[in-house]
């Protein structure tokens, strides 16, 4: 089991004293100088972690985090607020109109100023420090539309599907064709990246009957662009989606709530990259022996996977978030030392 874990930014503005408002996320520069920054701090803070040790610097010269949740909204046009020690979130006012959803097209969307400074950034830290590093948070296409369509959407599916299958597909296709774009001027400037994950967090407010019917063929063209593909579902229960999520073409990465039918989905899905979601809150107050139990029957059910604590809050002691990473490395030797040991060459 292979954790990994992250934090608030509110956990680096009080512990690093970095302030993760609109500069950081659009410089470059003071980005690269706050990560450096942050990544001594947590070397110091969780030794054993393994997530932050290497020896050159270079993937600091990053784009990832960068807008938050917000990049296909932005480019849409949609306005967001920053803060120091919070992710960025939109600015308050109306969404999308019947009106401004029938006129959307993908290019106004893809020659949006916003677009434009993505851009820009790129090409100034490739001109300072070469590759690209990183990865967007692409969202996935209902959250994107519930971003910018707000509850609506989930009647629109209902009450008016033309309209939300038009928004559904032009969100569609800006993901694919910005995201084709970014990732190929990354593999120019000589970061190695060709995948998109779709988030798909909203997905459990409706049915996988409807999931099947109106994005499953959407989501299906998203992996089909893309040498790897992963579905982030948030730390929900996937059970009932399981049946149409393995329709997917090459899902190389799937995460889901630890509440899950893991055994079934370690059948299903062999040769995933698995993920386990904690919900934070849950490590910060429950005792390190149920944590443990946790943990233990993740082990059982889904490794080989991945064990992920994200969003940490600053209050969270650094004994909790080590508890959980010492854990899962003596499970790991556990379960391997016990498969060798029961292997037939074992014993030859």
């Amino acid at each position: 089991m292979r954790p990994v874990v992250g934090f608030e930014p509110g956990w680096y503005h009080s512990r690093c004293g970095v302030a993760l408002g609109e500069r950081w996320h659009c410089d470059p520069d003071y980005r690269r100088e706050t990560l450096i920054r942050m990544r001594a701090h947590l070397r110091g803070s969780f030794p054993m972690a393994g997530q932050w040790d290497h020896e050159e610097e270079a993937d600091v010269c990053t784009i990832s985090g960068c807008f938050g949740v917000y990049v296909i909204p932005c480019a849409f046009g949609v306005e967001v607020q920053y803060f120091p020690d919070r992710w960025p979130t939109a600015s308050s006012g109306p969404h999308l109109s019947d009106h401004d959803v029938e006129r959307l097209t993908p290019e106004r969307a893809l020659a949006s100023r916003f677009v434009e400074d993505l851009f820009d950034q790129m090409e100034l830290i490739a001109s300072k420090w070469g590759a690209v590093h990183g990865d967007l948070n692409w969202q996935g296409v209902l959250n994107n539309a519930f971003h910018l369509r707000g509850q609506q959407i989930f009647l629109d599916m209902v009450d008016r599907p033309d309209l939300a299958n038009h928004l559904f597909s032009v969100i569609a296709e800006v993901m694919m064709r910005l995201g084709r774009a970014v990732q190929e001027r990354q593999r120019r400037s000589g970061f190695d990246i060709d995948y998109m994950c779709v988030s798909n967090c909203t997905v459990n407010m409706i049915s996988p009957a409807m999931y099947a019917t109106q994005l499953l063929p959407l989501d299906a063209r998203i992996a089909d662009c893309f040498e790897g593909f992963g579905v982030h579902t948030c730390n929900w229960d996937i059970s009932p989606y399981l049946d149409v999520l393995r329709r997917l073409p090459k899902v190389g990465y799937l995460d889901m709530g630890s509440q899950s039918d893991l055994r079934r989905v370690r059948a299903l899905f062999p040769n995933t990259r698995r993920a386990v979601l904690l919900t934070p809150a849950k490590v910060h107050t429950a005792p390190l022996s149920e944590l443990r139990r946790k943990l233990e029957r993740i082990c059982a059910d889904l490794a080989p996977c991945d064990v992920v604590v994200g969003d940490i809050p600053a209050g969270t002691p650094d004994a909790k978030v080590n508890f959980v990473l010492d854990t899962c490395r003596e499970l790991t030797f556990t379960a391997t030392h016990n498969t060798v040991q029961s292997s037939p060459a074992a014993g030859d």
